[in-house]
């Protein structure tokens, strides 16, 4: 497996340094889209006039991130220790970056927030599932992930999305059918 990581790096990182303006687009999707992402979030949250559904919308996020971030990759990086390919491989990234590099955080954080927004609005969902792969693929190619290290992030952010909207959402349906019914009067 590890021949397989290291081979798909090779293959994306390959393009590294070519060409100053893939390396700056590279760096500004890894580094600067994720500001860009919450704040895009933070809109499409607070911007329904609803107040319960901005409520709803930014809990099952917060959750989900929280989850998958804060608790679910910490943890496996507690116990499994994976050096980042620069590390390795011994080269400079386009990037810093510290710490062990499975589960990649940023995948974690980035695809379980593109899966809450999926559960709100399809359309956006899938914009955003793009741009957390983006993302990801960019941090492959700045040299601060190998290509496993994001899947498993992807799979820890999707799973942490669909486990907490799927618990949260029985209850949060009791909060919301109030206000539906109330407007039909």
């Amino acid at each position: 497996m590890e021949a397989v990581n290291q081979y798909l790096f090779k293959l994306i990182f390959k393009f590294n340094h070519q060409n100053f303006l893939l390396d700056d687009f590279a760096v500004l999707l890894a580094k600067y889209l994720p500001y860009f992402f919450v704040f895009g979030f933070l809109v499409f949250a607070f911007s329904n006039k609803d107040w319960r559904l901005r409520v709803l919308i930014f809990a099952d996020a917060a959750i989900a991130i929280i989850l998958s971030r804060g608790i679910i990759t910490e943890f496996i990086r507690f116990f499994y220790h994976h050096l980042r390919p620069f590390e390795v491989l011994n080269f400079t990234p386009l990037v810093a970056e510290s710490g062990y590099s499975f589960p990649s955080g940023h995948a974690a954080w980035f695809f379980a927030l593109a899966m809450i927004i999926f559960y709100f609005s399809r359309k956006l969902g899938w914009w955003y599932l793009a741009f957390a792969a983006c993302n990801s693929l960019a941090r492959i190619f700045v040299g601060v992930h190998w290509p496993l290290d994001v899947l498993g992030g992807a799979i820890v952010g999707i799973v942490s999305a669909v486990l907490v909207h799927g618990i949260l959402e029985p209850h949060l349906q009791k909060i919301w059918q109030p206000a539906t019914e109330e407007k039909k009067i």
